[in-house]
């Protein structure tokens, strides 16, 4: 059984949140110009976010699942395809490569078990970092998050993770130790 959605299979409670976003994209300029189309992922995107993973190196995929594989495989992907656009949401960076639209990042969030919680993750494409990508597709998640009711975003990443350190720093995000596990660390924005 699939737990990707698509337009016939989003739950009824989901409707509102898709209406509201149907349509929402931005065109967004990197720091050296390059445009890139951003927008909330979509159960098309799934072969998309696949060659993504796929084409991260061996350390992004540690730092991103907080371990290593070498093929993502369906249960994940799964997972990774199931947004509802409120308690569970990703936004999309696509931009020509080779004459189609290509994944270069992506963000996403998901609801805690805390009321007003929700955990963050993003990635970017090795050969499109330093760009200032990560930085629009994380103000694109936390101004959705604030708007969808949440209060406090969390990031749970490797200590040695210097790219999302630099960045949560960036953004505002407060870090300490994981209490559990000294080689990761929590980044926690007050929205």
């Amino acid at each position: 059984m699939s737990n990707t959605f698509s337009p016939q299979t989003i739950p009824d409670s989901a409707n509102l949140h898709v209406d509201k976003l149907s349509g929402t994209h931005w065109i967004e300029s990197l720091a050296d110009g390059t445009p890139v189309l951003i927008r909330p992922l979509r159960p098309e995107d799934r072969e998309r976010e696949e060659d993504f993973i796929h084409r991260l190196s061996p350390d992004s995929r540690r730092f991103r699942f907080l371990g290593g594989f070498k093929e993502a495989g369906p249960d994940l992907v799964n997972q990774l395809m199931d947004v509802d656009y409120d308690q569970r949401m990703a936004f999309v960076a696509l931009a020509h490569d080779d004459g189609k639209l290509r994944e270069v990042g992506v963000s996403r969030y998901s609801a805690t078990s805390e009321q007003g919680h929700c955990e963050c993750a993003v990635t970017v494409a090795d050969d499109w970092r330093q760009r200032g990508l990560g930085v629009l597709l994380m103000r694109h998640l936390i101004d959705l998050a604030r708007r969808n009711g949440f209060k406090v975003m969390t990031s749970l990443d490797a200590a040695d993770n210097e790219a999302m350190r630099d960045l949560a720093n960036y953004l505002g995000f407060h870090r300490r130790r994981d209490p559990d596990d000294s080689s990761q660390v929590i980044h926690t924005l007050d929205l």
